[in-house]
């Protein structure tokens, strides 16, 4: 970027003149090779509920709310999630089955700025730690940055939570720091790690992904070839 410099002799931002106001998150339905990220329906309830209970409880360590132990309770939460104002939900759909296996969503949407978050992170044991999940991530960035055209994305999660942590690293997002004291859940207190993604960054990270998601870069058995840091040199 090409430094500017006012009347003043100051340093300053880049323009933006042509800059519109983003449209909110709305219905989607991406298809990958392996998973499809749709939004969050009342149909998706029963298999979300089955996935969660076949899932280990720790998941929910850095969830701000527990496991479910009754359907009527979850159904009841599923609802909320469906009918929120300030969050998009969206579910994760094994291809193979069309069974929702996992939600995500997009949070804390500042359509002036064209800054948004992925958060509310709740994958099942069926998605997490899979290429299912990567691609997940990789569609929904998609729709972010290519579709929504969001000029910022925004990943945040308990400084305490290392696989979060690792995969935001492992997807691209940078380390910007962690606000101390950020948050209080569960009777506890958060340090919250902050991430970023840009659009102007995300072709790159658009490309490794690509590659790593390729069928030839997995065995019969689907375990990688390489791993997605290989495709980013």
């Amino acid at each position: 970027m090409n430094q500017r410099i006012n009347k003043y002799n100051q340093q300053i931002g880049e323009e933006l003149s042509n800059w519109q106001k983003r449209k909110f998150p709305s219905d989607m339905y991406y298809v990958g090779k392996y998973t499809i990220v749709t939004r969050l329906s009342r149909t998706h309830t029963k298999e979300l509920y089955n996935a969660y209970k076949n899932s280990h409880p720790s998941n929910w360590t850095y969830l701000s709310y527990e496991p479910p132990h009754d359907y009527e309770s979850f159904e009841q939460t599923i609802l909320e999630k469906i009918e929120s104002s300030t969050h998009v939900y969206y579910s994760v759909l094994n291809k193979e089955t069309n069974k929702p296996i996992g939600i995500f969503s997009l949070m804390r949407i500042d359509q002036e700025n064209g800054v948004i978050e992925v958060g509310s992170v709740n994958f099942s044991d069926e998605l997490r730690r899979t290429r299912m999940s990567t691609e997940a991530h990789y569609l929904l960035a998609m729709y972010v940055f290519e579709e929504l055209q969001y000029r910022r994305y925004e990943w945040k999660c308990d400084s305490f939570n290392a696989p979060s942590v690792q995969t935001a690293k492992r997807l691209g997002f940078q380390y910007e720091g962690t606000f101390r004291n950020a948050v209080i859940y569960k009777k506890r207190s958060r340090n919250t790690s902050w991430f970023s993604m840009l659009i102007e960054e995300w072709p790159l990270h658009k490309q490794a992904l690509t590659q790593w998601l390729a069928e030839e870069n997995f065995d019969d058995k689907g375990v990688q070839v390489q791993r997605l840091e290989a495709f980013k040199k």
